[in-house]
């Protein structure tokens, strides 16, 4: 017996595009099968597009002049629950599904291997002559355990120019290496100590935190500088240490390095970004890593919440000081 939402190889599968079609287009299931929601790409005249598979076939016609899948993607298929919301969100706004499907399909090149590039680690022999540029690079290596970095960040730790390390390769004081560009995100800490909070703030924390693990919303309102967003962080950190996904949504203008230092501090990691500064290699990663449930916190523009979570626990609106939170 097939598991729930499998398909066999050959049987008829509709898959929605983001192409102005209107409508799910048949095909057949490729070799191996695939399950509902699989990302694929599929024929389309002369063209290869992505598309997803959005449930069984509705026939009609001859299945033998049906055209095949030509592979699933190597990521998570989409969840049913994000399948629901863009059908709603294109039923309510009165947009052909398809356009919706494209604000959840922003990711470029899903089937393309991720780039390589180049890291430098501690090799096996001591430079021929020693210099205090080159001790420097050393020991900033083992001052990290062996790690390897970037060649620009390795220069810039060591205080030294790349010309340097490039030289400590040459004597085999250094290994230059490749590794996958897409480089796991770093894990958040909710357990940090935030800043002290006041008594009105502990409250409010407390309310949000309180408020987690079934549905709710809760508007949290206060002047600007009052420390609505040291209350929510109390919210984004109880999230994470229930092991669950969290988005923080704010204007593409409030997206400042600032912020982003202020969810550092509190959770001595960057939080994933999400918003038109960020390239296209990072976007592509960062899609991945949700559907993988590989990263805990988003910071994006509104565009965000259409990123494929596998847990989300926590959605903050925050909107230039006036914030709402859906937990």
């Amino acid at each position: 017996m097939s598991e729930p939402g499998w398909f066999e190889e050959g049987a008829r599968v509709a898959v929605l595009t983001a192409e102005p079609i209107g409508r799910p287009l048949d095909y057949r299931a490729p070799e191996g099968g695939c399950f509902s929601g699989a990302f694929v790409e599929v024929p389309l005249g002369p063209r290869k597009v992505l598309g997803v598979v959005w449930g069984p076939g509705e026939g009609g016609f001859d299945a033998a002049k049906l055209r095949a899948v030509n592979r699933v993607f190597d990521v998570p298929p989409m969840r049913d629950e994000l399948r629901v919301f863009l059908e709603r969100m294109a039923e309510y706004t009165m947009t052909p599904l398809p356009q919706v499907l494209r604000l959840a399909t922003r990711a470029p090149g899903l089937g393309d291997p991720p780039g390589m590039r180049k890291i430098y680690r501690l090799g096996d022999r001591e430079p021929s002559r020693m210099t205090d540029a080159r001790a420097r690079v050393l020991e900033v290596l083992e001052e990290h355990g062996g790690a390897g970095f970037y060649l620009s960040e390795l220069a810039h730790l060591a205080g030294v120019t790349t010309q340097v390390v490039k030289g400590l390769v040459k004597t085999g004081a250094l290994i230059e290496a490749e590794v996958p560009r897409d480089q796991p995100f770093p894990r958040l800490d909710p357990a940090r100590p935030g800043k002290a909070l006041s008594e009105a703030q502990t409250a409010a924390a407390e309310a949000l935190r309180a408020g987690s693990g079934a549905y709710s919303t809760t508007l949290l309102k206060g002047v600007t500088g009052s420390g609505k967003t040291e209350v929510y962080l109390e919210a984004v950190a109880e999230c994470l240490r229930k092991g669950r996904q969290a988005l923080v949504l704010l204007p593409e203008i409030a997206l400042s390095s600032e912020f982003l230092s202020r969810v550092e501090a509190r959770f001595g990691a960057r939080p994933g970004e999400w918003h038109s500064g960020v390239t296209q290699s990072e976007r592509r990663r960062l899609w991945k890593a949700c559907g993988a449930g590989e990263v805990q916190l988003v910071v994006g523009a509104r565009s965000s919440l259409f990123l494929p979570f596998r847990d989300l626990g926590l959605i903050v609106v925050d909107e230039e000081h006036d914030s709402s939170y859906k937990q």
